[in-house]
C-alpha cells in the first residue's frame, strides 16, 4: 500500500503545563476509549464524543487557540486520511456486494466439502490471511479484503468469533511485519539504509517463532471456545453457485501485486464485481439502485456500504486531529533527547530505540510517522554503538506490528471490529476492539520475541556485517 509519509504539520504549539498540558487531550482520549472498549460496545460512534471532549480539552489548554484550531484542521486533512477513508467505502461496499452475490454461502460449501468446522475455519482464516498480507504487504487491504468474507462464513459455522477475528487481524500484522512490499518494511529498513532483501530475510527467525505461537493459541481459544452447537444448520450446507465471485477478491489481490494503488485495486475490483454480479444473475438490477418515493429515498448497496463506513470514517479524521496537537507540541523531540543524554551501552542503546519507537507509536498511533520520527535518533544512537543496520530496523518493525494490532484506539484494531459488522446479515454479532486486540494473537507472539530481543540479545549476528551488504 503506498502511502503519504510527509509530515504536513511543521507549526508548534505550545500548552499551558508545559509537556503534561499537551499529554492532557490524549489521556482524556484514551482513557475514554478504553472504557467503552471494556464495556464491550462495538460500535465506533460512541468514540466519537470522547474524541469531540479530547480535542475540546486541547483547545482551552493551547495557549494559541488559532494555531492549535489550524494544527487540527491540517491533521484530518492529510493525503492519507483521505485514503483510507476512500479505501473503508470502496472495501465496505464490496463486502455487501459479496453477500448478496452469494459468495459467503460458496464459503460454507467449500468448508463443508472439507469437513471444516468452525475450529478449522479459524486456523484455516489465520493462515489464508497470512497469505494475503503477504502478497499485498498491506494489513489494512488485507483485513478490508478479507473480513467481509471470512467473518460471516466462520461465524454460521460456530467460530469463536473473537479467535476469528483476531485470526484476521493477526494474519494482517503477519504480512506487515515480513512482506518486502509493506510499508513498514520498507520505512523501517530505508530509514536505517539497511537493505530490503537483507532486512526480510532477517525477520524469518522472528515471524516463524511467533507464527507458530500464534497458531497454538488460535487452535487452542477455537477449541475451547467454539460454538459449533450453535452453528445455523440451514446454511452450514450452504450453495456453490457463489464461487464465481472469487474472482473479485483474486482481481483485486493481483492488482495490488502489481503494485497499484489501493484506491485504483478496490475501485476496480468494485466495477469487476458488480458487472460479473450483474451477470451471473446474482446481483439483482435493482440493487443497484432504485427509488423509495413514498419516503423520498434512494436504496443501492453502494448506499449501504458507505453508511457502513462512516463511523470509521468520522473517527479516524477527529483522531488525526488530535494527534496533530500532540506531535506540533514537541514532546518527541523532547523524549528523544531525553534517550540520547541517557543512553551509555549498546543493550541500554536498543532499550531506549525500543522506547522511543513505543512512545512515538503509542502517541501518533500511525506507525510510519512512528519510524520517521525516530529515524535519526535510531540511526546516531545505533551507529554511535554498532548495532547493524538491519537489527535496528527490526527493532522498529516489532514495536510496530504489536500495539497497532492490540490497542483498542488503534485503527487497524477499530476497523477489524467494524469489519465484524458484516456478520449481520446472517445474525453474527460484532466483536468488540478490546476483543480484537486480546485475540491477536500473532501481534502477542511478536511481542514475545521483541522481549527476547531487547533484553536477551535474541538475533544478534555475529558477522553483522554480512547481513548489512
Amino acid at each position: 500500500m503506498e502511502l503519504d509519509l510527509k509530515d504536513e504539520n511543521n507549526r508548534s504549539l505550545e500548552f499551558y503545563g508545559g509537556a503534561l498540558g499537551a499529554l492532557i487531550p490524549f489521556v482524556v482520549f484514551i482513557i475514554g476509549v478504553v472504557i467503552i472498549a471494556l464495556s464491550g460496545a462495538p460500535d465506533e460512534k460512541g468514540f466519537w464524543p470522547v474524541l469531540i471532549l479530547a480535542i475540546g480539552v486541547g483547545l482551552i489548554l493551547a495557549k494559541d487557540k488559532t494555531a492549535f484550531s489550524e494544527v487540527v484542521i491540517s491533521g484530518m486533512s492529510q493525503k492519507i486520511v483521505m485514503i483510507m477513508i476512500m479505501a473503508w467505502m470502496l472495501a465496505s461496499i464490496i463486502g455487501i456486494l459479496m453477500t448478496l452475490t452469494g459468495f459467503v454461502e460458496a464459503l460454507i460449501w467449500i468448508s463443508d466439502q472439507l469437513s471444516l468446522n468452525g475450529i478449522g475455519f479459524v486456523i484455516a482464516t489465520f493462515i489464508i490471511c497470512c497469505i494475503v498480507s503477504l502478497s499485498t504487504g498491506s494489513s489494512f487491504a488485507t483485513i478490508l479484503i478479507c473480513s467481509p468474507l471470512l467473518y460471516p462464513a466462520g461465524g454460521i459455522l460456530g467460530a469463536h468469533l473473537p479467535s476469528l477475528a483476531g485470526a484476521i487481524i493477526g494474519g494482517a500484522a503477519f504480512g506487515d511485519f515480513i512482506a518486502p512490499i509493506s510499508d513498514t518494511t520498507i520505512a523501517s529498513a530505508l530509514s536505517q539504509k539497511a537493505k530490503i532483501g537483507a532486512t526480510v530475510k532477517s525477520r524469518i527467525k522472528y515471524i516463524v517463532p511467533a507464527a507458530l505461537l500464534a497458531l497454538v493459541c488460535y487452535t487452542l481459544t477455537a477449541i475451547w471456545f467454539s460454538d459449533i452447537g450453535n452453528a445455523d444448520e440451514n446454511v452450514l450446507s450452504g450453495k456453490p453457485e457463489g464461487l464465481i465471485m472469487l474472482l473479485v477478491p483474486a482481481f483485486i489481490i493481483y492488482l495490488f501485486l502489481k503494485g497499484k494503488h489501493l484506491l485504483h485495486g478496490l475501485l476496480f475490483g468494485l466495477l469487476f464485481g458488480t458487472v460479473l454480479g450483474l451477470i451471473s444473475g446474482f446481483l439483482p438490477v435493482e440493487q443497484l439502485i432504485s427509488l423509495d418515493l413514498e419516503n423520498f429515498a434512494a436504496k443501492s448497496f453502494v448506499i449501504d456500504g458507505i453508511n457502513r463506513a462512516v463511523g470509521l470514517s468520522i473517527f479516524t479524521i477527529l483522531l488525526m486531529g488530535l494527534v496533530a496537537t500532540l506531535k506540533a507540541s514537541g514532546l518527541m523531540d523532547k523524549l528523544v533527547d531525553f534517550a540520547a543524554l541517557r543512553t551509555k551501552t549498546a543493550k541500554h542503546a536498543e532499550g531506549w530505540i525500543a522506547t522511543v519507537m513505543s512512545m512515538a507509536v503509542l502517541l501518533t498511533t500511525h506507525s510510519i510517522v512512528a519510524v520517521l520520527m525516530v529515524t535519526d535518533f535510531t540511526n546516531k544512537t545505533g551507529e554511535k554503538f554498532e548495532i547493524p543496520k538491519v537489527r535496528r530496523a527490526n527493532l522498529l518493525s516489532l514495536i510496530a506490528c504489536i500495539f497497532p494490532f492490540v490497542l483498542p484506539y488503534f485503527i487497524p484494531v477499530i476497523l477489524m471490529a467494524n469489519m465484524t459488522a458484516t456478520g449481520k446479515e446472517f445474525g453474527i454479532p460484532q466483536v468488540s476492539p478490546f476483543e480484537v486486540g486480546l485475540y491477536n494473537f500473532m501481534s502477542w507472539g511478536l511481542l514475545v520475541m521483541a522481549i527476547l530481543t531487547i533484553f536477551f540479545g535474541f538475533g544478534k549476528n555475529k558477522k553483522p556485517n554480512k547481513i548489512d551488504e
